[in-house]
């Protein structure tokens, strides 16, 4: 009995490590101190996905991000149309690795819908970081809140700048399309 308990235990401490480690290497808890990143590792959630599990569907309402401790995450949209990079869930949009994070602007939202639908591609384990755990670090720990929620503002910043300028590359190339197909 006691040899559970020990195991049980080691296991927990290892697996805080490692959780630690990761949050440590996200741009939302890099400023933290080791004391603020301990607080932060025992409100996240640590959730393990089977091959081609769905986390989340697109028009879903949000509840959190996660950040991928370990595996692969297709990030797909439905198909409008036949692609060659169709998957059984969609358009493929993105593959996401090892320390990519999806799904931030849910913390942000109010009953905001999921623009897509994340995939686990192989066996993968999430660390999820959840609305209502921004919450209650705001509430209970206003510094560490802070600054999470700036970071999180960057993040959220610099990803629509990009869509921003992709689009406007893409309006570029359809106005180039349309004066060649008239002429």
């Amino acid at each position: 009995m006691a040899d559970f308990l020990w195991k049980s235990y080691f296991k927990r401490t290892t697996e805080e490590k490692k959780i630690s480690a990761i949050l440590k290497e996200n741009i939302l808890f890099a400023d933290l101190s080791s004391k603020q990143l301990k607080f932060v590792t025992n409100i996240v959630h640590l959730r393990k996905y089977r091959t081609g599990e769905v986390i989340f569907c697109q028009g879903e309402v949000g509840v959190g991000m996660y950040i991928i401790a370990s595996g692969h995450v297709n990030i797909t949209v439905e198909e409008t149309r036949t692609d060659k990079n169709k998957s059984p869930h969609g358009i493929i949009i993105t593959k996401l690795v090892s320390g990519d994070f999806f799904g931030e602007l849910s913390l942000v939202e109010e009953n905001g819908r999921r623009s897509a639908t994340a995939v686990a591609e192989e066996d993968t384990s999430l660390i999820g970081f959840f609305k209502p755990d921004l919450l209650e670090i705001l509430e209970r720990r206003p510094g560490i809140g802070v600054k999470i929620a700036l970071h999180l503002g960057e993040v959220i910043g610099r990803r629509l700048k990009e869509t921003t300028d992709r689009v406007s590359i893409l309006e570029e190339q359809l106005t180039l399309l349309q004066s060649e197909s008239s002429t």
